[in-house]
């Protein structure tokens, strides 16, 4: 990669939404000598301002650009550039971009120049992406649906990535199915193996009378381990935040007892892939 010129034309780049489509926007906007004012994504059905360039994922030149994050740069900062890219920092690519364009200018102490508001603002938002990865490596709540460990979160930034080896070496001979409500995608592990599919919907069934029978002992065990007379939401808040809770079985409503067409059943995760 070389740098470009000093006119650039600014553009609105569309990609696919992908860590390898990304880096070849980058590539794409050095080779013509722009600079990226937007990123859209082929979803969506935002209008722009700029000029739009369509940019289709080139693995080749996205591995070029990966490549010399780390031999330019170095490999700590392709590191901030690859997590920053899961967080959920708004215009997250813009900023990302500046950043490569100042790392490939000037070297690997860009990262520590904490007084640009660029990367001050990627490091919090990292900062902020591995507090969340590191809770949920706690609060995640299985449920045992048809021999499959299914569990679901709803997150702020893409955690999935970075939390697909935990549970794959956690949970090494299990199957495991993790849903992310929020961008819409699960993790699936296996034997040792792991991979991260876009799935529209994820439904995990009631489960059998065994798997119903946890639950109401662990629902029974969270409340009896609590002291009333030291009942402090404020305290208990700081510690386990609210917007985790939606997933947790503890704070889920106690389920009626299995009808009884449903009794001789599982009712196991449905799971409806994307496109």
């Amino acid at each position: 990669m070389t740098g470009g010129g000093a006119a650039m034309v600014q553009v609105c780049c569309r990609y696919d939404g992908t860590f390898a489509g990304f880096l070849t926007c980058v590539f794409e906007c050095y080779a013509h000598h722009e600079c990226p004012a937007a990123f859209l994504t082929d979803g969506d059905a935002e209008e722009t301002l700029w000029p739009e360039r369509p940019v289709d994922t080139d693995r080749p030149r996205a591995l070029r650009v990966y490549k010399a994050l780390a031999g330019r740069v170095s490999p700590a900062f392709r590191q901030i550039i690859e997590k920053g890219f899961l967080t959920c920092l708004p215009q997250r690519e813009v900023d990302l971009y500046a950043l490569i364009r100042r790392g490939l200018d000037e070297g690997d102490r860009v990262r520590r120049d904490l007084t640009d508001p660029t990367v001050a603002r990627v490091m919090l938002a990292i900062r902020k992406l591995d507090t969340e990865v590191d809770h949920l490596k706690g609060f995640v709540r299985f449920s045992d649906v048809d021999g499959v460990l299914a569990g679901e979160i709803q997150p702020k930034n893409r955690v999935l990535p970075l939390l697909a080896r935990h549970f794959s070496a956690r949970l090494s001979g299990e199957r495991v199915a993790l849903f992310d409500r929020t961008h819409r995608e699960a993790l699936f592990c296996g034997a040792g193996r792991w991979k991260i599919l876009p799935v529209e919907e994820f439904e995990i069934g009631p489960g059998d009378e065994t798997e119903r029978a946890f639950r109401a002992l662990w629902r029974r065990f969270f409340r009896t381990i609590s002291i009333q007379e030291r009942h402090n939401p404020r305290c208990q808040m700081t510690h386990l935040p609210k917007r985790y809770r939606g997933a947790m079985l503890e704070f889920q409503a106690e389920e009626p007892p299995l009808s009884e067409p449903e009794a001789g059943s599982s009712g196991g995760i449905v799971p409806r892939l994307g496109d």
